[in-house]
């Protein structure tokens, strides 16, 4: 399978591989802002990468995600504060065990001007449940083996599922609907946009800037949001910007409107009094190679190198001491499923411990202080996403540092999310990776926890934990949240077992210059509104 190069915000982010499916009020404390509000404009918008091809269904990545929502609806959005599912294309629902209704609204056209009909919306089901489209949205937001079938004269779509899913409606508040011509041509949607949303791509600049136009008319936003609100920008322009200082920079001098700054740039525009939208997320994460013939893909390895790492000091390198210790692996408000598997789980940091287990796993320390097992020394590639900042540059070089303690060399490499993603997804040369998947329902997280291996599927590490797969076949069992304790005892399974390490939750900040919004995952375009000052 290959994923743009961009992801992981799932909904999937490398720095926030991606919040989803928002909609309703936003429950996240805002500060700054203020002024009257100004009608039109262009609103102009920092990317930390370039979402690479554009195509809405082939893709995982957070830069991806952050554009998709700009030119493609879902079906459904979810209440950012309570975690009621609300409208989007559709405007009434059902889900009872392996029946899914849906009813579109009225009157939706595609940027094109045609009609959005039932039977478009089932192509676009049909085509991520298809197996040999290698979509990444399969088995994330949409569960494996779903067929849909549209009822034109009715206006409803009707989902037949192989097995009940717990949390199908919101998975399908994440999928985004391609348009007929879109679906006929997939190659066209590289760098165009083919979809129902409130903009439309109208300049491609890729690894500079993409800019979009307001759509009229547009009236099927979630919870019934509409273009026709005071306030909202005739344009945006996504600006591809990898520099966070270079990015709180140009927020400073109004260049930008918006910025999302974790680093310690975000000082100063707290002090200048910048108004701030907060979204919970899961920004430490860490992940081994579990593939034959990696050193991490022997579980002596991989727990002693957890046993060897302080967790709460990373946490506090990595996020300047602003952040807080996981307690879920899917932390995007509102979660499905608040409560916690990871600190019980959480192998202790026990240095002798570790190097105990290296030396059962036949490393042997040598009078150099590396271990080396059949001639070959323990020298592992450690990879971390760039937009990460200083933070992530620190908290690497301790990780590095407490490894060494043990002797384990491990060289720290930074990457941008696209060679980051074309590296795990692709190459397979890595042995630990820092990337976080923010979803908010435990579900999504299933096809790369489990599954198939990269590049025959999304689960890039090759993890293959029995527990967890017994785990989510039977929390898949009971509907919705009364398979929470389930789900996050599946979760625990995987993170006593150190095949997952979440270390460090922090509030992700996205910054407004002359401009309020709403980021319960992504920036909503339809909650944009233009300020005086």
């Amino acid at each position: 399978m290959k994923l743009t190069a961009t992801a992981l915000g799932l909904c999937v982010t490398t720095a926030l591989l991606a919040g989803c499916g928002g909609g309703g009020d936003d429950p996240n404390s805002k500060s700054g802002g203020g002024g009257d509000i100004v009608d039109g404009g262009t609103f102009t918008m920092a990317s930390s990468a370039d979402p690479g091809n554009l195509d809405p269904q082939m893709g995982a990545g957070s830069a991806l995600f952050a554009v998709t929502q700009l030119a493609y609806d879902p079906l459904l959005s979810v209440n950012a504060d309570s975690g009621e599912i609300e409208s989007g294309l559709a405007t009434e629902w059902s889900a009872e065990g392996t029946d899914v209704s849906l009813t579109l609204a009225d009157g939706i056209t595609c940027a094109d001007g045609t009609d959005l009909t039932p039977t478009v919306v089932a192509d676009n089901i049909n085509f991520v449940a298809d197996p040999a489209n290698q979509s990444p949205l399969l088995g994330t937001f949409l569960p494996v083996g779903a067929k849909a079938t549209g009822d034109d004269a009715a206006g409803t779509v009707a989902l037949k599922l192989t097995d009940p899913a717990p949390f199908v409606l919101n998975g399908l508040a994440s999928l985004p609907i391609v348009c007929p011509d879109g679906l006929k041509d997939r190659k066209s949607l590289a760098q165009a946009t083919n979809g129902t949303g409130p903009y439309e791509l109208s300049e491609a600049a890729p690894g500079d800037s993409y800019t979009y136009s307001i759509r009229d008319g547009y009236t099927w936003g979630p919870n019934g949001a509409t273009t026709d609100e005071k306030g909202m920008p005739d344009t945006i322009v996504v600006k591809v910007i990898e520099n966070e200082t270079t990015a709180a920079n140009l927020l400073l001098s109004g260049e930008i409107n918006s910025a999302q700054i974790m680093g310690p740039d975000a000082k100063r525009l707290q002090g200048a009094g910048l108004f701030a939208a907060e979204t919970p997320a899961l920004i430490g994460e860490q992940w081994y190679n579990q593939a034959e013939g990696r050193p991490t893909n022997d579980p002596k390895v991989r727990l002693a190198l957890t046993q060897a790492l302080d967790l709460d000091e990373l946490q506090k390198v990595l996020t300047s001491g602003t952040g807080a210790a996981p307690t879920t692996l899917a932390a995007i408000a509102p979660t499905t499923c608040p409560g916690d598997s990871a600190s019980g789980s959480l192998p202790k940091n026990d240095p002798e411990a570790a190097g105990a287990l290296l030396d059962e796993a036949g490393w042997t320390l040598g009078d150099d202080g590396t271990r080396t097992k059949d001639g070959k020394p323990l020298d592992l590639v450690f990879l971390y996403q760039a937009n990460a900042g200083t933070g992530g540059a620190a908290a690497s070089e301790l990780a590095v540092s407490q490894w060494k303690e043990i002797g384990v060399k491990a060289t720290a490499k930074s990457q941008n999310e696209t060679t980051l993603t074309g590296t795990i997804f692709g190459a397979g040369d890595w042995d630990v990776v820092w990337v976080s998947l923010n979803v908010n329902a435990p579900d999504q997280l299933v096809p790369f926890l489990s599954g198939p291996a990269a590049p025959d599927g999304t689960n890039f590490a090759s993890i293959d934990n029995p527990d967890y797969t017994a785990g989510i076949e039977a929390a898949s069992k009971t509907a919705g949240v009364e398979g929470c304790d389930a789900w996050l005892d599946a979760e625990s399974k995987l993170i006593a077992n150190a095949d997952i390490v979440p270390f460090a939750n922090n509030t992700v900040r996205t910054y407004g210059a002359k401009a309020e919004f709403e980021t319960p995952g992504n920036l909503v375009p339809t909650s944009i509104r233009m300020m005086a000052k």
